[in-house]
């Protein structure tokens, strides 16, 4: 088995940067989404469109990320689900998912629900900027160089 990196690529702001990444490294990456998006034709890039609903994308990458992997998501269940396959899992913004870190974001997600499900007008995320787009290079060479120890 070698490093698989899978995008979570329905609004992700860094697909050309893991697209640089993979080529670096020769690593296989899957771009999954709703709808069809714009990738390259290559070998190792792999565009994977799955049915439209809640959670189908996360599904599929969850079903498959494992020890070795590095999954790229803003989604804090879909990170929880990779972290205990024995993924990797990172925010565009560089964030690093941990076990120790997801426990809170998991419970500031839901507290955010339970916020906005009452009425309560909440912010979303910063605009992505230049120094976010650094940041999550820099986490991305990290979870390779570790993903590719791990890989079985």
């Amino acid at each position: 088995m070698v490093t698989t990196l899978y995008i979570d690529a329905d609004a992700c702001p860094v697909k050309e940067e893991v697209y640089r990444v993979a080529r670096r490294c020769g690593l296989k990456v899957f771009v999954v989404s709703n709808a069809w998006i714009n990738t390259p034709r290559e070998p190792l890039i792999e565009q994977v469109v799955v049915d439209a609903g809640p959670d189908i994308a996360d599904d599929w990458i969850a079903e498959r990320a494992g020890v070795g992997d590095v999954v790229i998501t803003s989604d804090i269940p879909l990170a929880d689900r990779c972290l205990k396959s024995g993924a990797q899992a990172i925010k565009p913004n560089g964030q690093l998912f941990t076990p120790d870190s997801i426990g809170s974001a998991l419970a500031g997600r839901m507290v955010g629900e339970h916020l906005r499900s009452i009425g309560v007008a909440t912010s979303g995320p910063p605009p992505f900027s230049a120094a976010d787009r650094s940041k999550f290079l820099q986490a991305l060479d990290a979870a390779v160089v570790r993903a590719m120890r791990a890989a079985p």
